[in-house]
């Protein structure tokens, strides 16, 4: 955890709304993801704002009354940045900015500011800079006296800053050379994938967080980034990966959130052929998130849109050393014991065992089940080879004996 003394972050309220769409317990899960979005970004976040109504305020997103509330914590407490947990139109930014005179963002501002942090390569702040351009667009016309008050910080980073005095014609150029770029390096891209030839390629995919550059790190033995914050991968990681001296090539790819910008998710789609071309998909979950279930969910939309829902998945239950027990439950778990007593066995016995008749549970982190995990992949991958190659089936192994 980032100590205060360290780092200076920047202090943040947090707004969100229930509505019929959004109970009161959903919109508690968003703010906590919320949450955790504005300290990867470099915040902290001193209270949280919620208010019941039928549909969000077309002007100010929440009531006036409550808008006022906020106003004068905002200006007691010296808060520097007020983040909404749906996107904004650019009326509501801009009404809301005259108000409360402070940095304003909305969850995709945020994401996209986070995107910005986090993009390494070219090809991924090409990326990340198309999207913001794209978002920036629209709210042209009364970004410029709301940036002039603010210097640096969250929601500050990329072309926000740097083309402050800009028109929408210059942006719109802006956008056309970017897409141009991305064109070019997707082509690139393309023949360094058909360069690989005809090997097996899996890819992990999963929510944001789920543990898969851990996961990664530990089958392919390799050193990719991995932290307990959102979105630490961007970049499309491959690695040449053995398992019973049968080579593959396993890919680790950025991770999904639930509200994710379209904007990201088209720019990103071309990070995402590494899914789309892939033979296998280990869709990583983490069990010990209270709502995995609609993580699995937000995964499997987004697959859809990119056509590699229907693909070959192994799902794969990550941090069971994490996963605290709810009270008993006979459709969870058969008997009722500390987490640390949790065998693999008991957890086949579980409803996530059926989730897609294939799954797996593991503890990346503490290795735990990685035998098994293997094995499961080997096997897969094997059929795959074999049918590609069938002449050299001989050549590999059946996996009860691969170590």
């Amino acid at each position: 955890m980032i100590e205060k003394k360290d780092i200076e972050l920047e202090k943040a309220v947090l707004i969100g709304v229930v509505t019929q769409d959004q109970d009161e317990e959903k919109s508690k899960e968003y703010l906590d993801e919320l949450e955790f979005l504005t300290f990867t970004a470099g915040g902290e976040v001193v209270k949280r704002f919620t208010q019941k109504m039928a549909m969000p305020n077309p002007k100010t997103f929440i009531g006036t009354g409550k808008m006022e509330d906020v106003r004068q914590f905002v200006e007691a407490n010296d808060i520097g940045t007020v983040i909404f947990d749906d996107e904004l139109t650019p009326a509501q930014e801009r009404n809301i900015s005259k108000i409360l005179e402070c940095k304003i963002l909305d969850r995709t501002n945020l994401i996209l500011d986070i995107f910005a942090q986090r993009a390494q390569t070219s090809y991924a702040r090409t990326q990340v800079e198309l999207a913001q351009c794209e978002y920036l667009l629209p709210r042209l016309k009364g970004m410029w006296t709301h940036l002039e008050r603010q210097k640096g910080g969250i929601g500050m980073r990329g072309p926000g800053e740097t083309e402050i005095e800009t028109d929408r014609r210059i942006v719109r150029d802006r956008i056309s050379l970017l897409k141009d770029k991305i064109k070019t390096i997707d082509k690139q891209m393309s023949v360094q994938r058909g360069n690989r030839g005809q090997m097996v390629r899996v890819a992990l995919v999963g929510y944001t967080n789920v543990g898969k550059s851990t996961l990664m790190n530990v089958i392919s033995k390799s050193e990719v980034f991995a932290e307990n914050k959102l979105f630490a991968t961007l970049d499309t990681t491959v690695r040449k990966v053995v398992i019973g001296n049968l080579p593959f090539l396993m890919s680790d790819t950025v991770g999904f959130i639930r509200k994710l910008p379209t904007q990201l998710v088209e720019s990103f789609k071309s990070t995402l052929d590494e899914v789309r071309e892939a033979d296998l998909l280990l869709h990583v979950v983490d069990i010990s998130h209270t709502n995995f279930e609609e993580h699995i969910d937000s995964v499997n939309q987004i697959l859809d849109e990119i056509d590699s829902k229907d693909k070959p998945t192994i799902m794969v239950f990550n941090k069971i050393d994490a996963y605290e027990a709810e009270p008993f439950d006979e459709e969870d778990l058969v008997e009722v014991r500390t987490k640390a007593n949790y065998t693999i066995e008991e957890w086949k016995k579980t409803w996530m065992s059926r989730v897609g008749d294939n799954a797996l549970f593991i503890s990346a982190l503490n290795k735990e089940n990685m035998d098994e995990f293997r094995k499961r992949v080997y096997k897969e991958v094997r059929e795959i080879h074999v049918t590609r190659f069938p002449y050299n089936h001989f050549l590999y192994p059946d996996v009860e004996d691969i170590e």
